[in-house]
């Protein structure tokens, strides 16, 4: 599932008055609504946090750097593909899928986008020759979503496999980061998503994989029950901070101390650090093409996230 554009809606606004909820005394606290994306970003950063999902008007974002490009695109052409009638799940096909999904921004003129056009057509159908492309899978871009008894998670698996009975979530990466079997083990997001697979389709799902469709590198984990309920449970933690950073926002605004940076490599990657002088201390913001190769190692997907 991705990330970035799979948000939830927070279970308290801030347009929501303590006045207001104390007219529901008594009644049942609401289910915190989230997406992995959401949870994920407010241990990367409070303030970043407080930005994208609590600002209202949220501040402008910078714009979208190339190696985002490449990765929306590769996603897409990797759904596209699956719709494709048997007879033209060729070479020739994934060709024209990425003339046509193209997304022709950040780079730094045409004939570096041209050059990455030229590559992702020839990662993609590299990482298709290894995959049975007769066998349909059972989800792509499938929504899947859980709930407990404090929150509702929802989101977006990239592709869901049927292997022997058994579902398998794979997520999609393109970053020049090569995933690791420890990151499919601790990924949050991917354990969500089995778990949500799991209830959605009421069949057993403890299988999880990020495919690195440049390197056609699988990184796998199996999980447990008990690994699973960990992660479920890590999720409700941070919802739970959340749920009242959220509500102290409603009632402070900006002023709240709840928000503060957390300066890192990762800042000078920010789209928010225009905004933010802590971050913008942290040295000068990369170019919009410097996620590609030949860039510096830092520009690692945040939590191996989709788009990056």
């Amino acid at each position: 599932m991705t990330g970035e554009g799979r948000t939830g809606a927070p279970a308290t606004t801030p347009e929501v008055s303590s006045a207001h909820q104390a007219a529901f005394a008594g009644m049942p606290t609401p289910l915190y609504a989230a997406s992995p994306s959401r949870l994920l970003a407010w241990l990367d950063c409070p303030r970043r946090y407080r930005m994208q999902y609590l600002d209202r008007p949220r501040p402008p974002a910078r714009p979208q750097r190339a190696h985002t490009s490449v990765g929306i695109t590769t996603h897409n052409v990797l759904r596209d593909f699956w719709d494709l009638p048997p007879g033209r799940r060729t070479p020739d096909g994934v060709a024209e899928l990425v003339r046509s999904s193209w997304i022709d921004v950040g780079f730094r003129d045409p004939e570096q986008s041209a050059t990455w056009r030229g590559r992702v057509r020839e990662t993609v159908v590299a990482y298709l020759r290894g995959s049975n492309r007769d066998q349909q899978p059972v989800g792509i871009e499938r929504s899947v979503a859980l709930r407990t008894a404090s929150i509702a998670v929802t989101g977006r698996v990239d592709r869901l496999d049927d292997r022997e009975g058994e579902l398998v979530v794979v997520d999609y990466k393109t970053g020049r980061q090569v995933p690791t079997e420890d990151d499919a083990r601790t990924s949050l997001p991917l354990a969500l998503y089995a778990v949500g697979a799991a209830r959605t389709f009421r069949r057993s799902c403890v299988r999880v994989e990020l495919h690195h469709v440049p390197s056609q590198t699988v990184a796998a984990h199996t999980h447990t029950a008990e690994s699973l309920a960990r992660k479920v449970a890590e999720a409700e933690s941070i919802a739970a901070d959340l749920r009242r950073v959220d509500a102290e926002f409603a009632e402070r605004g900006v002023e709240s101390p709840s928000f503060p940076p957390r300066p890192s490599p990762l800042c000078t990657w920010c789209d928010f650090r225009a905004h933010c002088a802590e971050g913008q201390a942290m040295g000068p913001e990369k170019s919009d093409w410097a996620g590609l190769d030949g860039g510096s190692t830092a520009a690692r997907e945040p939590h191996l996230q989709r788009g990056s």
